[in-house]
C-alpha cells in the first residue's frame, strides 16, 4: 500500500536561515539586515549609504553564505521531533532551492541534527519538481510545507491535489509576510502544524485544488 507523502522546504520550516544570513551580512559585507519582508533584498541595506543591493547581488550574497556559512543555522523548535512522528506513517522528501552542488551540504547539515531524509535541491518555481515526486511514489495523499507564497502558487497550478501548508517558523519574518493565497493553512509553529498535517494523512484524501 502506497504510503502517504511529505514534501517539505528546509529554510525556516526546519532550519532557521534568515537570522543567521543576517548576522553574516553584517560581519562580512557591512549590511544591515532586518527581516520583515520575503523578499531578501528588500530587508538589506548598507551601512555606508543605506541604499538596498540589486537583486544580482543579492543573490550573489547568497552563494556566498550557502554552503561555506551553513553551519551558522540552526534547528526549528519542534522540526526534528515532527519529522520523526510523521516518518512512521509517510515518506518524506526535503525539496530545498539550493543549487545542487549543495545538496551534500545540505544532506550532512539535517543529518548532524538528526534528520535524515530524502533531500532533492531546485532552482526556480516548486510546482514541477513537486508534481515529478508524486508522480514518482504513485500519488499517494501528499502534504507540501513551504514558507515562500510563490511556491505554494506554484504547486497549486501544477499540483493542485497537493495539500499546501505554509509555515514561516523564524518569529521576526512570520509578521512581514501574508498568509500564501493558494495555501489551505498557515501555521507557523510544528507542534500545531503536526495535529494538521496527520489529519490530513488520515483523511485520506486528495486536496480539492
Amino acid at each position: 500500500m502506497t504510503r502517504p507523502l511529505l514534501i517539505s522546504d528546509c529554510d525556516e520550516v526546519l532550519l532557521h536561515m534568515v537570522r543567521h544570513f543576517g548576522d553574516w551580512l553584517g560581519e562580512a559585507h557591512d549590511i544591515d539586515f532586518t527581516p520583515s519582508s520575503w523578499e531578501l533584498a528588500k530587508n538589506m541595506r548598507r551601512r555606508g549609504d543605506g541604499t538596498a543591493p540589486t537583486r544580482q547581488e543579492m543573490m550573489g550574497f547568497l552563494g556566498g553564505f550557502f554552503p561555506s556559512e551553513m553551519a551558522r543555522q540552526t534547528l526549528v523548535p519542534h522540526a526534528r521531533e515532527a519529522l520523526a512522528t510523521i516518518a512512521d506513517m509517510a515518506d518524506i522528501v526535503i525539496l530545498t532551492n539550493l543549487q545542487d552542488d549543495c545538496r551534500v551540504h545540505r544532506i550532512d547539515q539535517l543529518a548532524a541534527f538528526g534528520i535524515a531524509h530524502r533531500v532533492e535541491c531546485n532552482q526556480g518555481p516548486k510546482g514541477g519538481p513537486v508534481a515529478a515526486l508524486v508522480a514518482e511514489y504513485g500519488h499517494p495523499v501528499t502534504v507540501f510545507i513551504d514558507d515562500l507564497p510563490h511556491h505554494h502558487q506554484s504547486v497549486a497550478e501544477l499540483a493542485p491535489h497537493v495539500h499546501r501548508l505554509h509555515m514561516v517558523a523564524e518569529p521576526a519574518l512570520a509578521g512581514g509576510v501574508p498568509a500564501a493565497p493558494e495555501a489551505h493553512a498557515r501555521i507557523d509553529d510544528w507542534t500545531q502544524a503536526l495535529p494538521w498535517i496527520i489529519d490530513r494523512f488520515a483523511a485520506g484524501r486528495p486536496a480539492d485544488g
